[in-house]
């Protein structure tokens, strides 16, 4: 089973932005294996699905603003109420 594969490392520069207060941090890196002759585009599309189950797009976005944890709180409420109101319709 002779093949490529596509890495991904976070560039320095990237980190430091993201995560000023931390100097270490490991990461994993994501390995995708290509089996010879198969097409780029799959190996592409298993690349992003197994970066978007990381979760790493949805915590940058996260870390980018300061949100009080009582507005957290209070978002985690009011989508709870949101969902049992979806399903008190359904039924």
């Amino acid at each position: 089973m002779g093949g490529l594969g596509i890495f991904l490392l976070p560039l320095r520069s990237q980190l430091r932005r993201v995560f000023p207060q931390r100097k270490r941090r490991w990461f994993r890196v994501i390995i995708i294996p290509i089996k010879d002759g198969e097409n780029i585009d799959r190996a592409l599309k298993k690349f992003k699905r197994k970066f978007e189950k990381t979760g790493m797009i949805r915590e940058l976005r996260d870390r980018k603003t300061f949100e009080k944890p009582s507005v957290k709180r209070r978002a985690q409420v009011m989508k709870a109420i949101y969902v049992k109101h979806l399903q008190l319709n359904e039924e």
